[in-house]
């Protein structure tokens, strides 16, 4: 089995053509997943929803499966990220500007929709992936972990809590997205991979993350791609479509300079 999975598009368009194309070049693949959060953030919402879903459409969900991911969700229900209460009085203004403008984008994103792409992300929301391979086992997709969008299995997070992120399923590989950075771990039974994300990633700004698994005679091959896509053309998309908050986007997306 070969299979190609992908998360995390984030709204960046442009980036997640970079990934289909780079997809397009790879012969054999058997199915295509993606784990969600598609639209939060970016210049292009619903256009990157409606590409997923005429590639999920187009292969009747057979090939192309997707599911939704945390801000798939916040756009159908209006919840938001939970965060700590805050300990010292200095952080409090901080929080009100940080709020402000995550609120912002969300009410921008949402406004971007139409009905139609609204209730693909309602239809897509709280599924999980999984495949029996012959001859190795269960593959498991999820967006953040097994029933639940929200938590970070992340490659420091401690190996008794991240084994217990997977311990109500049973497999061999479990495949994720949601925390931007890509990873590939063994915790107990499980191989974990996180693929990263294609329009937003943490790891390597200006990168276009996904992965390409093999699996063949019981062994499996990890393929962690990173595929430079064209930021200023992003940057340039976030003013056309009068982004609320610009500035926001390219801090996380343009490559911070080497050191000298």
């Amino acid at each position: 089995m070969k299979l190609a999975v992908l998360s995390d598009i984030h709204g960046n368009l442009i980036a997640l053509e970079a990934v289909l194309a780079d997809l397009a070049q790879e012969s054999g693949i058997d199915q295509t997943w993606c784990l969600g959060d598609l639209a939060v953030f970016g210049p292009r919402p619903a256009e990157c929803i409606q590409r997923i879903k005429a590639l999920n459409v187009e292969n009747e969900g057979k090939t192309f499966r997707v599911i939704g991911g945390n801000t798939d969700r916040y756009l159908v229900t209006g919840e938001r990220y939970p965060l700590p209460a805050l300990k010292e009085a200095e952080g409090l203004a901080q929080r009100v500007h940080d709020l402000t403008i995550r609120d912002t984008i969300h009410n921008w994103n949402l406004g971007r929709l139409s009905w139609e792409e609204y209730e693909f992300l309602a239809k897509i929301r709280g599924h999980e992936l999984y495949q029996m391979v012959n001859g190795y086992g269960v593959v498991i997709g999820y967006h953040a972990v097994p029933g639940d969008d929200e938590p970070m299995l992340r490659p420091d997070t401690p190996d008794e809590q991240a084994r217990d992120y997977l311990l109500d399923r049973e497999g061999c590989l479990a495949i994720g997205g949601h925390t931007h950075v890509q990873m590939d771990r063994q915790l107990g039974p499980w191989r974990a991979i996180n693929v990263g994300s294609v329009g937003l990633s943490w790891q390597y700004p200006g990168m276009a993350q996904y992965a390409v698994i093999v699996i063949q005679e019981g062994q499996v091959t990890i393929d962690l791609r990173n595929i430079p896509y064209d930021v200023e053309a992003c940057i340039a998309d976030l003013y056309a479509v009068d982004h609320p908050a610009p500035t926001w986007f390219i801090e996380k997306i343009r490559p911070q300079p080497k050191d000298s």
